[in-house]
């Protein structure tokens, strides 16, 4: 339930955020945010393993650009674009992990997180901003990378500690 959480509040805080400041507040929110989303993604992912995984993650998808336009009408195309974004690199995110699953679970994640930020830092920005803006596309792509490793550190460290406080 946590990972919910957090990917719907980092979505609705990254949206809202590019709303109001505009293509300048992208990389720090792709760095803050984005990292955290798509990490948040692959923790869902183990846990939503199967048959359920594509309908809960649309949904999810559809739950942060909608928690977006409610809290700010003006949001709309942002969270449009979002929504698009999102469901795109949630694809190939899931394609990549899959095909990871022999690996060490710190790697699927980074490994994965890898084209899912390349495929979500050009739709995002290109729809949001309505053009193609290589420096925004570039510096995306390095901070959701950069953050998703960031993140995934994070992650792991807390799951350690919880199995750690959760033995006997």
């Amino acid at each position: 339930m946590i990972y919910i959480i957090l990917y719907l509040t980092a979505i609705v805080l990254a949206n809202l955020s590019v709303a109001q400041f505009g293509p300048g507040v992208a990389i720090v929110n792709a760095f803050l945010f984005i990292g955290l989303d798509l990490t948040a993604r692959d923790q869902l992912h183990e846990a939503w393993r199967g048959d359920k995984l594509l309908p809960k993650m649309v949904a999810l998808i559809a739950a942060g650009s909608l928690l977006s336009w409610l809290l700010n009408q003006n949001a709309g195309p942002i969270a449009l674009a979002s929504f698009t974004a999102f469901a795109a690199a949630a694809t190939v995110d899931a394609l990549v992990y899959q095909q990871l699953g022999k690996y060490p679970r710190w790697l699927r994640i980074n490994g994965s997180n890898v084209p899912s930020a390349a495929v979500d830092s050009i739709i995002f920005p290109t729809l949001a901003f309505g053009s193609f803006l290589w420096t925004i596309v570039l510096g995306q792509f390095l901070a959701k990378t950069l953050g998703g490793f960031v993140w995934s550190l994070l992650f792991r460290w807390l799951d350690k500690r919880t199995a750690v406080a959760a033995q006997p």
